[in-house]
């Protein structure tokens, strides 16, 4: 059993091909599509054993920038995810943020294309 905290995550998605496109170009993600009980799923391919989720287009799906956030691998410069991001047209909420004096690595967080809050994390 892996002992992850989490184990999987759902974005909320208004715009699905919309979606996929900003999350294809901000984390250079590639994506399985499928459809269940009526929702449109596009799941972030990882390596097997590894905490992944999906973006999801549903009735019950609203995306929010007050809710959980997803904070993803931003890489070992988050300077080139958040380039990317603020190119596909998103803000910047909170620019790279050393957390304990960057001994804990480094945050961000950005609004990606469907309004969600969304963070990046880096140990660099």
């Amino acid at each position: 059993m892996n002992n992850n905290v989490a184990t999987w995550f759902e974005l909320p998605v208004t715009d699905m091909q919309r979606a996929k496109a900003f999350y294809q170009e901000v984390l250079q993600a590639s994506f399985k599509d499928e459809t269940m009980s009526g929702y449109q799923m596009a799941i972030f391919n990882a390596d097997e054993g590894s905490v992944s989720g999906m973006l999801i287009l549903g009735e019950q799906y609203q995306p929010s920038q007050t809710g959980a956030v997803v904070y993803f691998n931003g890489g070992e410069n988050l300077s080139m995810p958040l380039d990317r991001a603020v190119k596909q047209g998103s803000s910047v909420l909170v620019p790279k943020t050393p957390i304990h004096d960057g001994e804990c690595g480094y945050f961000a967080l950005f609004s990606d294309s469907e309004g969600n809050r969304v963070g990046l994390y880096s140990p660099s």
